[in-house]
């Protein structure tokens, strides 16, 4: 960065960042699409505010996993409210690639937001903005990753089970979630609370798991390419080899890098990716 010598992706990555305010180029209006017709409220005072993130926002299956996330905070009766339009990127990434410029002026547009607003508690669909928040943002907000909101929820019996499933499922620790925060429980007591789910773990998992590729902006300037030997397709050859039909994330990054390995590896007849969020959803928790 200091020398100028960026590779022309990740150029772009920054320059798609600073002129609209997500790496997709999409207009900043469309921000708050995904939660259209959801009966989701716009953040005004409530006691969470539910930070969706760029990939929650643009991409379809972070989209899925920010409308699970949403509903089940809904079902629960959990107060919280959404920024929308109004939603900036939370810079994680342009941070770790060594942007401080841009990383700068987004924290400060974020904070400033923030304290305006009077949040004070911020439930994050992403680790990735769950990393940011914690460790680089002023101290003046509770962060916490929406696998952590959701354990409390079921623990609390605001969320209760509907339905028992038949279901062998292994989980993947998402970098940020996992080693960089030491959140590897909550995840799997979720998981584990839902009657009929087998969790089995793949022989690299917890503090010893294997990265989906996706860190470091590389989810965006795909730096490693999408060959046989990619991070995300070694980690999709490793939750095939468990016999679970669904590999579990926590991450909406994990979930693309992951989706798109399954595809070439020509194995998605036998294991699919399905956020945490969905998994509870699909088996049918309710708040009677």
């Amino acid at each position: 960065m200091d020398s100028g010598l960026v590779t022309p992706k990740v150029a772009r990555f920054f320059q798609n960042i600073e002129a609209y305010g997500n790496p997709y180029r999409e207009l900043r209006g469309n921000r708050g699409r995904w939660a259209e017709g959801m009966g989701i409220e716009p953040y005004n005072g409530q006691e969470f505010l539910f930070y969706v993130g760029c990939v929650g926002s643009f991409d379809e299956k972070g989209q899925r996993a920010a409308q699970a996330v949403g509903r089940l905070l809904l079902k629960a009766g959990v107060s919280f409210g959404i920024l929308g339009l109004t939603e900036e990127c939370d810079g994680n990434e342009i941070r770790i690639l060594g942007e401080s410029r841009i990383f700068e002026m987004l924290k400060e547009r974020n904070t400033a937001l923030f304290q305006k607003a009077g949040v004070k508690k911020i439930i994050t669909l992403s680790p990735h903005s769950y990393n940011v928040f914690r460790n680089e943002y002023p101290d003046s907000f509770e962060v916490l990753h929406y696998t952590q909101v959701l354990r409390d929820l079921i623990k609390g019996g605001r969320l209760k089970p509907a339905s028992k499933l038949d279901m062998k499922v292994t989980y993947h620790d998402p970098c940020f979630l996992g080693r960089h925060a030491g959140e590897y429980e909550a995840p799997r007591e979720i998981l584990r609370a839902i009657p009929g789910v087998e969790l089995v773990e793949m022989e690299r998992n917890s503090q010893n798991s294997f990265c989906c590729g996706g860190g470091s902006g590389n989810f965006y300037t795909d730096s490693f390419g999408g060959g046989a030997d990619s991070p995300s397709r070694i980690r999709v050859r490793e939750a095939d080899k468990t016999g679970a039909s669904i590999l579990a994330v926590a991450c909406p990054t994990c979930a693309v890098m992951l989706g798109e390995a399954i595809k070439d590896e020509g194995i998605e007849e036998r294991l699919t990716v399905q956020d945490i969020s969905e998994v509870v959803e699909f088996q049918g928790y309710h708040t009677n």
